[in-house]
């Protein structure tokens, strides 16, 4: 086990490099929080057995599955070296040569996806994985879709009782919770095709429910007529007006546009060299399957010795420095706590406020790199947290227009009866990334986050670190 390279609010990512495959591998294990939420983690397995069915290269491979001791399930998977296509998007936007090549191999993956009878729902930029691979002509970058949470096999489709997905790239039908089949995934590749190929996204719907009957999109403006009406096809709000399959739409975009694939796309990344590698191994054993009884016995207890390792008293001194760079802080009160990166203790304040909406008190919490991190002269990461007396969730949360880019639009959820309405900006100044979320913590009382950070992983880990007590 190398180093954590990444954690959201379901799982955590480990770098681990296998000395049997003679290379980096990626470790998803389900977060403690979530161990006894049935629903959440027959979601996890799912995923990992919808992946083990299809073999491409366009789809991320899991190796091996297991549980740890605790009963925390997690996945062995190939590792996507060259991180994500929402990671390149903020560099830039692709050439659309560039962008043809990755709607084209995400098109690759989604059809073997389907030829094994699994959906894949939820195919959007942070979905797609960059990995890189070995070819007779050198070291290549390709493009592989990966999160299958929520997947689902196509013979339960008409059976859905959770709707899924990200509104900017769900169908019209998903949105429904209607019976879905292979067109549903064709809907979001044609959003992503949009987005990549105009630099701007076809909707901005802002809810699930605004999916559901979504206006024309607005014209592509890039000098293809053909290529434009292929995308429009496949985006049509009647799914019997799209093409009958991904192959058949992808194909008819690549003819569109003169069939101009990006024959070297190594140029795209890296985007972090320092993520590439993991230490390389002897090479002194021949790599052997995966899949092998020795593999899969000792995976186990290689992630719980290695989560020990890194988690406990004994740890590394890369998590060392981590965890002695994190600071728990409280309101006045005892209801609020969160944890933070110390350098976001330069300013705690933990008294209460008065919310616009209210004329009482409430507990809050705010904690940031600077004075006036909140500010808009200011700004700079930090976070705040306050209860507001309210018996229902806004009909959304607050906007800022000082940002580029809010990519997945509002995002409703419910957890353990909790429900909540999360959106995250990008490209805002003092902080590239903004996050709202809005929490219905009781009949009577919500709970207001507000993160600022300069990365997803940062923000994701203060948001998952906030607690109540008392209310």
């Amino acid at each position: 086990m190398r180093r954590r390279i990444g954690s959201g609010a379901f799982a955590t990512v480990w770098l681990a490099h296998d000395e049997h495959l003679d290379s980096p591998v990626a470790i998803k294990v389900l977060a403690d929080n979530w161990t006894g939420d049935l629903h959440i983690r027959q979601r996890f397995v799912e995923e990992g057995r919808f992946l083990r069915k299809v073999e491409s290269p366009h789809v991320v491979s899991v190796y091996d599955a297991g549980e740890l001791d605790d009963e925390r399930p997690f996945l062995v998977m190939a590792y996507a070296d060259q991180g994500t296509l929402a990671d390149r998007l903020e560099l830039g936007r692709l050439s659309q040569a560039q962008a043809l090549t990755v709607v084209d191999q995400v098109g690759r993956g989604l059809t073997a996806l389907h030829e094994r009878g699994v959906l894949h729902r939820d195919v959007k930029p942070a979905n797609v994985l960059f990995r890189t691979v070995g070819t007779a002509s050198g070291e290549q970058v390709i493009a592989m879709l990966g999160d299958l949470g929520l997947g689902k096999a196509m013979d339960m489709s008409s059976r859905l009782t959770m709707v899924g997905g990200t509104p900017t790239y769900v169908a019209p039908e998903q949105a429904r919770g209607e019976g879905l089949d292979a067109r549903a995934d064709q809907f979001s590749l044609a959003a992503l095709a949009h987005y990549l190929l105009a630099g701007r996204q076809p909707f901005a719907h802002s809810s699930l429910s605004a999916a559901e009957d979504p206006d024309p999109p607005p014209p592509m403006g890039i000098g293809n007529a053909d290529a434009e009406a292929v995308v429009l096809r496949a985006l049509a709000k009647d799914r019997d007006d799209r093409f009958d399959d991904v192959a058949s739409f992808t194909a008819a975009l690549v003819d569109a546009m003169g069939g101009e694939l990006d024959a070297s796309p190594q140029a795209w990344v890296p985007v972090d060299p320092d993520l590439t590698r993991t230490e390389p191994g002897t090479g002194a054993t021949a790599p052997t399957s995966p899949d092998t009884p020795a593999a899969r016995r000792r995976w186990p207890a290689l992630v719980a010795a290695a989560l020990v390792l890194l988690l406990g008293a004994g740890a590394g001194w890369s998590l060392e420095r981590a965890s002695t760079a994190t600071r728990t802080v409280a309101d006045d009160t005892g209801t609020i706590k969160v944890t933070v990166p110390e350098s976001w203790t330069a300013q705690v304040d933990p008294e209460q406020w008065v919310p616009v909406e209210g004329e009482q008190s409430q507990p809050s919490l705010a904690a940031g790199s600077r004075e006036g991190w909140n500010t808009e002269e200011g700004a700079a990461p930090g976070v705040f947290v306050g209860i507001l007396p309210s018996d229902k969730l806004p009909s959304r949360v607050p906007q800022h227009a000082e940002c580029v880019d809010a990519p997945g639009g509002l995002i409703r959820d419910e957890r353990n009866g909790d429900r909540s309405m999360t959106m995250i900006f990008s490209g805002c100044p003092g902080a590239d990334y903004m996050v709202e979320r809005v929490v219905q913590v009781n009949a009577s009382q919500l709970l207001w986050v507000q993160v600022r950070s300069d990365n997803r992983a940062t923000a994701n880990t203060v948001l998952d670190s906030v607690a109540t007590s008392g209310i």
